[in-house]
Order: C-alpha cells, then structure tokens, then sequence
C-alpha cells in the first residue's frame, strides 16, 4: 500500500508505533540511530526477564519491519548526510525536544527547502507551541494531563495509569494518520508540510464517553472501578470468577429486556438463586431506580457467589445459548489462544537471531480484498546499524574509503 515511500524514523520510545504502522502498510522505513544505539533497545519487558543486549521486547515490538542505519545528527558530517537522505524520503518522524531539530539546522524549513515534498512529524509531550511547548513528559505525565489516568481506578482511591504505554502508542497512532491524510494532501498540491502531533492532545481525544458529561452536563464523571453508574444507580460489572473475570451488568425495565429475568431462571437452574427466586415474580419489569443501595448489594452477594463457581468458558458458553450479553475479560493468554483471531491468521510469529524463541506479533491492521495492499509485519526489529551498507552505498552511493572514514570518526 506504501511500497513507493520511504521514511526516516529518529524517534525514541515516544514515536516508535508511527514507523511501525507506516512499514506494516508497506513503506521503507529507516530508522536513524545514534551509534551506541536507541535508548529504547532497553527498555522493558525483556526476553524471559534477559536484560542482556538485543533481549527487549519493547524494541522489538514497535520496531518490527524497518532498517537501521547509525548516524551521529550532532557532527557536521551526520548532518549533511541527513539533509542528503532528506532529499530522498517522503516522511520523516522525530521526537526530539520541540526546537531541536531547528537548533541543528534539520528543522522543517530546511528539510524542505531541500525537498519540498517532504513530510515532517513531530511528537512531542506538548506539541510545538504553547505554554507547555518546554515542558518534558513521559508516558504518565501525558496520560495523566490527559485526562486518562483520572477516569481509571476505584472511586475511593487513587487514579491509576493503564500498564502500557498509551500516550505513547495515541502519539504514534495519531502521527501515522496526520502523515497519511498530508500525503493526501500532497497528491493534489505537490507540497508537503509539518504534522505537530501533542502526547497530551492524543490523550484527551480517547475521552469520548467522558467529555460530553461535562460538555453537556457541567460535571466530571467519577471514577467506578468495578461498578457503573446509570441513572444514579452503582451497580457491580466486573465479577470474579473461578479462574479470572467475566463483565455483566443488571439490567431493568427501562432497558426494555427480560434479560434479569433470563439471568434468575439460570440461576435457579442452577439451584443457586437464593432471595432472588422470591423477591421480585417478574425481573423484567425491575426498575432499578426504585431500589435502594442496600437492596442492590444484597443481590450482587448471591450472584458474585454464582459466577464463583463458574469458569469464564462455562458462564460465556451458556450466557450465549441464553442470549445474556456477559463476556470473560481476556487476558493476555487468553487473547493469544482465541480462536477468532487464529481462525483470522491475525498473529504472525518472527525469528529473531540469537533468542530461543520466536516473536508473535499482531498480523493485521485490517483485512482488505487486495493481498498486495494487505498490512503486515514484514520483518524482525533490527540491530543496530544493521543497514549501513545497503543505505549508505545504494541510496546516497557513499564508497567504502569514505564509509571506513566515517566510523573512525564516530559519525556512523
């Protein structure tokens, strides 16, 4: 789909998934690195807790299907070879402090005056202007100016930031888009121009189901945990179960369904219904506005004791027979083994030299009718420096005499 483009990638932790989209989408995508190498090569997990070199996941997940080149951006000659592969390349992805790139003489309106058709994006905590533009911040610094972190968690504690990086991955998710819809843009102008991706904005644009109460409603939503909110009723809707967690949630009424009805005579199959049997003849006419707290929590007892004694298979199984919308929350073994995704070929498995055991990765970002275009992961993550040759000789025809002239001098 991007076979014709090329990109530089000299992005550390925070834009790494922007260069990964683009080479799963097809694109030749050089990832520039200092000579001792990215930061990010060791950053956790590692390869069965191995810190040793080449042994981090985190490289090789979101570095998966480029080439690397090694190149010093702060000698003279590191910069002028940039401007050279600048003029060649269609995008080029940073993540450098905002001002940076212009303080070396790289930034955009240099890059393009030396190809005007270049595509520059910039990830950074803040973006490029503002009064934040200085500031620094990591993955949780940004989710948490986000918004995010404040939405997650139970209601009588502290937020909690989700595990993985997602300011990270939004920034990249966001830039990759920025670049495309530019590319776009240039099939119709024949200019490129500068995509200003913020860590922070990327995370307020996941807070689809919060910002609206306040747009509209003049409140912020309070955390619930394991719980939800609806129309000013709590009621439990994570549940533990014999062997993880299953979501359900109760429903009444007003939700025009039998569907706690359907759920008690399970129960009652079951010989587990308890109080539930004889409290209420007719579940589908509830109306959980009109019970009290006290009441909710008491049911909430017998059915946390029913699934129990369940599996998150049994209780999925059967919930689907009973058309009852209940379904296991997967973990990341589970997800590994789901026959959806195999039956999908959704997982690829790539060798890495020198690790006993091969890589999975997420095959696909979509399915389309033309193989050709399909995305894909289309190799391993790199070593560093891995291409110098084949980029150095082919593309900027630099010969062997000077190449050996530009290691001794730590350039490359």
């Amino acid at each position: 789909m991007l076979s014709p483009y090329r990109a530089l990638d000299l992005t550390d932790e925070k834009g790494l998934l922007c260069g990964k989209i683009l080479a799963d989408l097809g694109a030749d995508v050089i990832h520039i690195e200092k000579p001792e190498g990215n930061f990010a090569r060791r950053l956790p997990p590692f390869v069965k807790d191995n810190t040793g070199s080449e042994q981090s996941l985190f490289w090789a997940a979101f570095s998966a299907g480029k080439r690397s080149i090694t190149l010093d951006l702060d000698t003279t000659a590191g910069k002028e070879i940039l401007k050279k592969l600048a003029a060649t390349t269609d995008f080029v992805i940073e993540s450098f402090a905002p001002g940076y790139l212009e303080s070396i003489g790289l930034g955009y309106e240099k890059l393009s005056e030396i190809n005007p058709r270049l595509i520059l994006a910039s990830i950074s905590p803040f973006g490029q202007t503002g009064p934040y533009r200085d500031y620094k911040a990591g993955d949780l610094i940004a989710s948490a100016m986000g918004g995010m972190v404040y939405c997650t968690g139970e209601p009588d504690r502290a937020p909690l930031r989700i595990s993985l990086d997602q300011a990270y991955s939004q920034a990249g998710i966001h830039a990759a888009v920025g670049l495309l819809i530019a590319l776009h843009n240039r099939m119709k102008t024949g200019r490129g121009q500068w995509v200003d991706v913020s860590m922070q904005e990327s995370m307020v644009r996941t807070l689809h189901t919060q910002l609206p109460y306040w747009e509209y409603g003049n409140r912020v939503v309070q955390r619930s945990g394991v719980r939800r909110f609806r129309g000013g009723v709590s009621t439990q809707e994570i549940w533990p179960c014999k062997d993880g967690f299953v979501s359900w949630m109760f429903f009444g009424g007003a939700v025009g369904t039998r569907q706690m009805q359907i759920m008690v005579e399970w129960m009652e199959s079951k010989r587990m219904a308890g109080r539930l049997s004889d409290e209420i003849q007719d579940w589908s006419a509830l109306d959980l506005t009109s019970v009290s707290p006290e009441k909710i929590k008491a049911w909430e007892e017998v059915i946390g004791i029913f699934f129990l004694a369940h599996t998150k298979q049994e209780l999925y199984k059967e919930a689907l027979e009973k058309r009852i919308p209940l379904t296991p929350l997967n973990d990341i073994s589970d997800v590994a083994e789901d026959e959806q995704l195999k039956s999908r070929n959704f997982w690829v498995d790539i060798d890495y030299p020198g690790l006993d055991t091969a890589v999975r990765y997420p095959g696909f970002l979509f399915l389309t009718t033309e193989e050709e275009c399909l995305p894909a992961v289309r190799g391993r993550a790199h070593f560093p420096g891995e291409h110098n040759e084949e980029v150095y000789r082919r593309i900027l025809s630099i010969g062997e005499d000077e190449l050996d002239s530009l290691r001794e001098d730590g350039v490359i």
